[in-house]
């Protein structure tokens, strides 16, 4: 049921192309030869065998594949793969059949440096690290799905996002071997990246033993929660007890309230705060590896717009 909709719009989309002249050809996930793992709702991609596609092609035809399923390796039923699933699987056949690049059509003029409904100076980028790309899908850029751009960065594919309503030159994201370096010089942060869909709890009063963290967030695992940032305080002098708070989907902290209620006495917290309106801002540059001050600036910023901060998370090219 869930794969019928990409189904009924690749038939009908090969339909209308056949109706102004063009030879086109439709196919599921598992006729198009997506392999995928058993896991329904959220399948991840074994494997591609395209022989069907590329003979299509080969023989002059349109082909429209629909995306976001597949069949099971093991069982042979048809599994969906979660969301942003169709970008990955576009990924996946550029690589399957050695395109030399994969466009991705979408709603904007490409991947800007912050929202531009929200920063009118937002500028497009003409080309971004596939490593830059990560990050900034990771903390909430809602313009390309991670999976896709984690599939797209291992496979070596390159990707171009365009929009769907012109021609103008979108965004190419890319491998560092590909990338003008010239150009990016000078680029100390190539975007801004923000999520307001987070919550925080925080486990309080937890035994400063070995292994009380690994019960917690083994815990959350078993739940299938995701997890985000995390702070461990230093304990608490006399008490031999810390603090640890993390942020996660504010879909899933009912779930997480739920899980460690129940896992009180095995744990042995004392007790679980939450607050569940969090937003997260971050800045993502591969230029902030060799120059000092960028983290300074950006919480000069926020002190500056009167923003409390509760959490921070660092890599080598982000501040979160």
């Amino acid at each position: 049921l869930l794969t019928t909709g990409e189904r009924q719009s690749a038939a009908l989309l090969a339909l209308a192309l056949d109706d102004i002249g063009y030879q086109a050809r439709s196919y599921t996930g598992s006729q198009a030869g997506v392999i995928t793992t058993a896991t329904h709702g959220n399948a991840r991609i074994v494997d591609i065998t395209p022989g069907r596609i590329i003979e299509a092609l080969d023989e002059g035809d349109i082909v429209i594949v629909a995306g976001f399923q597949g069949v099971a390796q093991a069982t042979k039923d048809i599994t969906t793969l979660g969301r942003g699933a169709s970008d990955t699987t576009a990924v996946a056949f550029a690589y399957a059949i050695g395109a030399d690049y994969c466009e991705i059509y979408t709603d904007v003029d490409g991947i800007f440096t912050a929202d531009p409904r929200i920063v009118s100076g937002a500028q497009r980028i003409p080309e971004i690290q596939f490593e830059e790309m990560l990050e900034l899908a990771a903390c909430g850029a809602k313009i390309l799905h991670l999976r896709s751009v984690e599939y797209a960065r291992v496979a070596g594919v390159k990707l171009h996002v365009r929009s769907s309503f012109s021609d103008k030159p979108g965004t190419w994201v890319l491998g560092e071997a590909d990338m003008n370096l010239n150009k990016r010089e000078h680029a100390l942060i190539s975007g801004i990246a923000h999520d307001v869909s987070e919550g925080k709890i925080t486990v309080v009063g937890v035994p400063d033993v070995i292994g009380s963290a690994a019960s917690i967030f083994d815990l959350l695992a078993g739940n299938e929660i995701n997890i985000d940032m995390i702070v461990q305080n230093v304990s608490a002098l006399g008490t031999s007890r810390t603090d640890i708070s993390f942020t996660l989907p504010r879909s899933e902290i009912e779930k997480a309230m739920n899980a460690l209620e129940e896992a009180k006495d095995k744990i042995q917290f004392e007790d679980l705060r939450l607050i569940d309106q969090v937003g997260k801002v971050s800045v993502v540059g591969v230029g902030m590896r060799t120059h000092p001050g960028v983290t300074a600036r950006f919480f000069g910023a926020l002190a500056d717009a009167g923003v409390n901060i509760s959490m921070i998370s660092t890599s080598e090219i982000r501040i979160s």
